[in-house]
């Protein structure tokens, strides 16, 4: 099974195939998780415990483990990069976005999709990877 280096770019991934094309399944839902383990109120655990500003153990040890066979990242032909991902939001329940918990920081794993076409948000890329958009342009990746 292919190895992520990056962990957030791996969420672009998961947020394309799981709950964009829906291929990779199970859909994971972090409510449902943490409700098996006992937890009613997710935002409230959340806020009792301050995690609002961290990926949750939970949802951070199902991510890393989840494997993506290679024949799956090969139909993968579009990223994007957007603060509002359902994947953010199952890491980071009640996460606003105004910081760079889900910044990419590394562009290495563009070598497990080879058929990536389109990666739109390249732009905001830049702020943790200022080459990001010429980057993607040399591979022959369009950006938006």
């Amino acid at each position: 099974m292919t190895a992520f280096r990056d962990f957030n770019f791996k969420l672009l991934v998961v947020e394309q195939l799981m709950y964009w094309d829906k291929t990779l399944t199970p859909e994971f839902s972090l409510r449902e998780h943490m409700r098996a383990r006992g937890v009613e109120d997710l935002d409230a655990y959340v806020e009792e415990k301050e995690l609002e500003y961290t990926v949750l153990d939970e949802a951070r040890a199902y991510f890393e483990a989840l494997e993506i066979p290679a024949e799956l990242l090969a139909t993968v032909e579009e990223l994007t990069f957007d603060g509002g991902h359902q994947a953010f939001m199952e890491c980071a329940p009640v996460w606003d976005g105004e910081d760079d918990l889900f910044d990419v920081r590394s562009l290495d794993d563009l070598d497990l999709l080879p058929n990536l076409k389109l990666f739109t948000g390249a732009r905001e890329l830049t702020l943790t990877i200022p080459d990001a958009v010429e980057f993607l342009e040399a591979r022959g990746i369009a950006t938006r």
